[in-house]
């Protein structure tokens, strides 16, 4: 492990730079691969971390910005090697997008595309509903949600709908990537292809009358076997009103993304945006979803429907203009929801963005009082941020299964001020939370699989494991320190009672409350590295 703490990937040449270490030294220098010394700098005493445990000193190196391959070095040690230059985050960028090929489902992984993570097709079974077994569907495709093999429409819809987003605001970042997987070379951007693997397979999850199954499942999580290998009977778990709300979100989004690609493609998901909407108006109260006896599967339980409606209605008028959508909308935003949350359990936050960013007219204080809640929340993070020697915009609460989701959802929060403000103020914090995921944390992980000198590599996730392959597929990323590690996996064995939020984790495959991989943990990262790359 290193003693001195960087962003293992690097740093654009004109960014915020800084170093960590956690004992006293007397400067530092940055060399290059040769051993030359092309920096000198010294440390500041930032004092102790409440999160971490940590003593912790800063070294600025920001004014150094000759491209190149560097450590910084002090008589403590020295870092994981890293680059400055103005191409630093593409090789970052392609591996977390091409995570989702990786997890694609019901087709094969091929030598062409997935080098030596090969499979074979899998999950082409056809399914039946739990409830009704004579009801039965073959839907295929879609992405492994996590660690597991099942397939659920919330958080698949939450995931799209970050990418979607990131690709709407900052466009110029994916239109020419390349991501090498089986639709490079059409007409459609690569990211567009991926993203509508996912939608392909959510649009087969509706009903008839407009309602949407909540996920797509075995009865039991599989065991650590390949992808191919699962066999056991596909089950349709039942229709709710989340993830019939999300459903109609996140084709409604995806219809205005697509409309200037494919014209048919996108009246196909507005199509079934409505009528996913319209199953929801005929069933205004909360129909929740609760694991049936006999499935072990993924839950993704709610307390209630609000923010998911809330979305839908805002996703709806800003798709089609129509003003009993914003009616609904406006009626929506006097109930108690969180208004910028941006996670599968509660997605306040991409309602908002769903106005901010409609061509349709929205009342001027709705848009302003949306504006000064983002403002509001970027501000308090940038804070919590400040007062961290690491830099990280999380209380000790943000600590939880999947932390680093919070940690690049805060990053979302703080560029979206930056678009509102039509500025950089929050840029330097943004790229800082990034710089955490990276290596700047009290671990001096990359919490990336392949990228990075002391990156992660065993995370919870099936075919990783066996696969029989060393090294990780790259690009996944990994659940992060979690304050309550489950004595069911047996995390709790590795994390000592007391021990820092910051550094309760380890990297270990079975440890699931620590080590997972998500889709929308992915889809975050995506985000907040496009606000970092755009107009580069």
């Amino acid at each position: 492990m290193f003693q001195v703490f960087v962003n293992q990937v690097g740093y654009y040449p004109k960014s915020k730079k800084t170093a960590i270490v956690c004992e006293p030294c007397n400067g530092f220098t940055v060399e290059d691969m040769k051993g030359n010394v092309c920096y000198q700098g010294q440390w500041t005493d930032f004092g102790m971390d409440a999160l971490s445990g940590d003593h912790v000193y800063r070294g600025d190196f920001s004014d150094f910005e000759v491209p190149g391959r560097y450590i910084v070095r002090c008589e403590q040690g020295r870092s994981a090697e890293f680059e400055i230059g103005n191409q630093v985050y593409d090789r970052l960028m392609y591996d977390v997008m091409r995570a989702f090929y990786f997890l694609r489902c019901g087709c094969a992984l091929e030598k062409e595309h997935a080098g030596v993570y090969t499979h074979a097709a899998c999950h082409t079974g056809v399914a039946m509903e739990w409830d009704n077994h004579d009801v039965k569907k073959r839907i295929l495709g879609g992405w492994h949600d996590a660690g597991d093999y099942g397939r659920y429409v919330t958080p698949g819809a939450v995931a799209a709908a970050q990418i979607l987003y990131a690709y709407m605001l900052f466009p110029d970042v994916f239109e020419k990537q390349k991501l090498n997987i089986p639709e490079t070379g059409s007409p459609l951007p690569d990211v567009l292809s991926e993203c509508k693997w996912e939608l392909d397979w959510i649009l087969q999850m509706q009903r008839e009358d407009g309602a949407v199954y909540h996920k797509l499942t075995t009865a039991q999580h599989a065991p650590f076997v390949m992808p191919e290998e699962d066999r056991e009977q596909l089950y349709l778990l039942p229709v709710n009103t989340v993830a019939t709300a999300d459903f109609a979100a996140v084709c409604a989004l995806a219809s205005r993304v697509y409309r200037k690609h494919d014209e048919p493609y996108a009246n196909k998901l507005i199509f079934a945006a409505e009528k996913a909407y319209h199953w929801l108006e005929e069933n205004p109260y909360f129909i929740s979803i609760q694991n049936p006896r006999g499935c072990g599967t993924g839950g993704y339980g709610e307390r209630d429907d609000l923010s998911n409606r809330y979305w839908a209605a805002a996703e709806m008028y800003a798709a089609t203009g129509d003003e009993t959508y914003l009616n609904q909308t406006v009626k929506m935003r006097k109930l108690p929801f969180p208004r910028l949350a941006l996670g599968w359990g509660e997605v306040g936050g991409l309602g908002q963005m769903a106005l901010l960013t409609s061509q349709y007219a929205v009342e001027q204080s709705i848009l302003q009082q949306i504006k000064n809640e983002i403002m509001q929340e970027a501000e308090r993070l940038e804070a919590v941020a400040n007062h961290c020697g690491y830099m990280a915009a999380m209380t000790e609460y943000d600590y939880v299964w999947g932390s680093n989701m919070p940690l690049m959802q805060h990053g979302m929060t703080m560029a979206l001020a930056d678009i509102l403000e039509h500025g950089n103020r929050f840029k330097e914090t943004v790229q800082k939370q990034l710089d955490v995921l990276m290596g700047v944390n009290a671990l001096g992980i990359s919490y990336v699989t392949g990228n990075g000198e002391y990156a992660y590599n065993n995370p919870h996730l099936r075919p990783a494991y066996a696969d029989g392959i060393d090294a990780c597929m790259p690009g996944m990323v990994s659940g992060g320190p979690n304050r309550h590690p489950s004595p069911r996996d047996g995390s709790a064995n590795w994390i000592k009672p007391g021990t820092p939020p910051m550094k309760c984790f380890v990297d270990r495959y079975e440890c699931y409350s620590l080590n997972e991989i998500t889709i929308y943990w992915n889809s975050p990262v995506v985000f907040v590295l496009a606000a970092l790359m755009h107009k580069r």
